[in-house]
C-alpha cells in the first residue's frame, strides 16, 4: 500500500489541527473575554468601595469570589468544550445542541462524583493553612489567586495565547500565599508532584494514544475483511471501555455512600459484556447486506459519541477543582475542616460544575461550530483514540488530585497520534522515494512549534500568575486594611 502524496497531504491536516482550534478559540472567547473584563473591573470597584465604607473584609471577599470563580467557570466551560465534543460532532455523531446537552451534563455528573480530589488539593493543599492568621485573610488570600488567574486568562486570550487555567490557578494560589504568608508556608513538594504530572500526562496520554491506533489500525483498518475484523475487536473494545468507566463510577459512588466497593465495581465490570454484544449485534445487522469493506468513519462514530461523554466528565473531574477549590473557602458550607482536614461538600462541587456546564451551553456552540471540521480532519478514528487517551489520563490525574491541562493532555495524544502513524506509514512503505530536504525540515519545525508553543506557555503561565495572586493580595489588603 503506497500512500505518495495523498499520505503527506493527510499528515499536513493532522499536524495543522491544533493552529485551527487555537484560533478559533480565540475568535469564539471574544464574548467571555469583554465578560471577563467587565467582571475584573465590576470585582475591582466593589473591593475598592467597600474597603472605603469600612464593610466588612469577609463579605467583600465572599462576593467578589463568588463573581470571579463564576467567570472562571464560564471561561472553562465555553474554551474546552471543543477538545471533547468537536470530532463528534464534525463526524456526524450527534448533533450540536443535543451534543452540548450531552456534555453539560457529563461536566456536571464530572465534577459532583471525582471532583473533590483536586478541589481538596488546590483548597488546602498548596499552602499550610496553620499560618492563616483568621478567615478573612484565606478568603482575600483566594481572592487575589481566583483575580490573578482571571487576569491573565483574560489578558492572554485578549493576546491570541493558549494558556491553561489549571496552570493559572495553581501558579496565582502559590503567588498569593507567599504574599500572605511566606515562601515557608507554601508545599513545594506538593507543587512540584503537580508539577511533575504536568510533564508525564501528555507523555501518558501520547503513548496511550498511539498503542490505540497501532491496535486499530492492524487488526482492523488494514485486515483483508474489514467487517469481520470489526465485528469482532470493535465490540471488545468499546465493552472494555464502557466495562472499565462504569467500574471507575461504581468506585466514586461506593465512596461517596462508605460502603464496600468490591460488589459494585465487579458487578460495573460485567456490564461491559452486554455492552460489547449489543455493539456486535448492530454491526452484524448494519453488514449484512454484503458490504465487505465499510468506512472507518462510520465504524467509529459509536465510540467516539462515547469517549466523547466519557472525556466531558473527565474534564469536569479535573478543571472543577479550578473553580470549587477556591470556591470552597468563601462559602460557610463549606468550612469543615482546613488543610488536610478540609472536606469539600457536594454542593460546591454541584456549583461549579453548574457554571463549566453553563460556559458550554452558552458560549459552546459557536466553539464547536467553528472547529468541527477542522477537528474532523483528523478523522473519527484518530478523534476517537485521542479523546480516550486523554480521558484516560485525566481521570487518573484527578483519582490522585492532580490538576492537570485538559488540552495539554490532548495535544500529546495527538502528537502519540502523529508519531505512530508515521511509524506505522514508514514500515508500510520503505520502498518509497525520500522526501526533499526542505519537505523534512518543514515537518520538523511544523511539530517542534508546536511543543515550543505548549511549554512556553506552561513556563510562563506558572510565573506570570504567582506574580499577579501576589499582586492582587497585595492590593486587597491595602484596600480592606487586612
Amino acid at each position: 500500500m503506497r500512500l505518495g502524496k495523498r499520505g503527506f497531504h493527510v499528515l499536513d491536516k493532522d499536524l495543522g489541527r491544533i493552529t485551527h482550534v487555537e484560533t478559533a478559540q480565540i475568535h469564539a472567547f471574544r464574548p467571555v473575554l469583554r465578560l471577563g473584563l467587565a467582571i475584573l473591573l465590576c470585582v475591582a470597584v466593589l473591593i475598592l468601595s467597600m474597603g472605603m465604607m469600612g464593610r466588612d473584609p469577609g463579605f467583600v471577599g465572599v462576593g467578589a469570589g463568588l463573581i470571579v470563580a463564576c467567570w472562571l467557570g464560564l471561561a472553562i466551560g465555553s474554551n474546552d468544550v471543543a477538545n471533547s465534543l468537536g470530532p463528534a460532532v464534525g463526524a456526524g455523531a450527534i448533533g450540536l445542541l443535543p451534543g452540548l446537552a450531552l456534555v453539560a451534563l457529563a461536566e456536571i455528573a464530572g465534577a459532583s462524583l471525582a471532583g473533590g480530589a483536586v478541589t481538596h488539593r488546590l483548597a488546602g493543599g498548596i499552602f499550610d493553612a496553620g499560618f492563616i492568621a483568621s478567615a478573612g485573610q484565606e478568603q482575600m488570600l483566594m481572592l487575589a489567586a481566583l483575580i490573578g488567574a482571571a487576569s491573565w486568562i483574560t489578558l492572554a486570550s485578549g493576546a491570541g495565547l493558549p494558556v491553561s487555567t489549571s496552570h493559572s490557578i495553581v501558579g496565582a494560589i502559590a503567588g498569593a500565599s507567599m504574599a500572605a504568608l511566606g515562601a515557608g508556608a507554601v508545599h513545594w513538594n506538593s507543587l512540584l508532584t503537580i508539577a511533575s504530572a504536568w510533564i508525564i500526562s501528555p507523555l501518558f496520554a501520547g503513548a496511550l494514544a498511539a498503542v490505540i491506533l497501532a491496535f486499530v489500525t492492524v487488526y482492523v483498518r488494514e485486515a483483508p475483511d474489514r467487517a469481520a475484523a470489526a465485528q469482532r475487536w470493535l465490540p471488545v473494545l468499546i465493552g472494555a471501555m464502557a466495562g472499565l468507566f462504569l467500574a471507575y463510577l461504581a468506585l466514586l459512588v461506593a465512596r461517596r455512600l462508605d460502603i464496600w466497593p468490591l460488589p459494585p465495581v465487579l458487578l460495573a465490570l460485567l456490564t461491559g459484556f452486554p455492552v460489547g454484544w449489543m455493539i456486535r449485534r448492530r454491526l452484524e445487522a448494519e453488514f449484512s447486506g454484503g458490504r465487505e469493506r465499510p468506512r472507518m468513519k462510520h465504524l467509529f462514530r459509536p465510540p467516539l459519541l462515547a469517549s466523547v461523554v466519557i472525556m466531558a466528565f473527565a474534564h469536569g473531574a479535573n478543571d472543577v477543582g479550578n473553580v470549587a477549590g477556591p470556591l470552597s473557602v468563601f462559602l460557610p458550607l463549606a468550612g469543615t475542616g482546613t488543610g488536610t482536614g478540609l472536606q469539600v461538600p457536594l454542593l460546591v462541587l454541584l456549583m461549579a460544575g453548574l457554571a463549566i456546564a453553563l460556559g458550554t451551553l452558552l458560549f459552546g456552540r459557536r466553539l464547536v461550530a467553528m472547529v468541527g471540521t477542522g477537528i474532523t480532519r483528523l478523522n473519527p478514528v484518530r478523534a476517537f483514540c485521542v479523546s480516550l487517551a486523554t480521558a484516560a489520563t485525566v481521570l487518573g490525574a484527578s483519582g490522585a488530585g492532580l490538576p492537570v491541562s485538559t488540552t495539554h493532555v490532548a495535544v500529546g495524544g495527538i502528537f502519540g497520534v502523529g508519531f505512530i502513524r508515521e511509524w506505522l506509514d514508514r514500515r508500510r512503505n520503505r520502498n518509497r522515494e525520500a522526501l526533499p530536504a526542505e519537505e523534512t525540515r518543514r515537518r520538523l519545525l511544523i511539530r517542534r512549534s508546536h511543543v515550543a508553543t505548549i511549554t512556553a506557555a506552561w513556563v510562563v503561565t506558572v510565573p506570570m500568575t504567582a506574580v499577579l495572586g501576589a499582586v492582587g493580595y497585595l492590593l486587597i489588603r491595602l484596600a480592606t486594611g487586612i
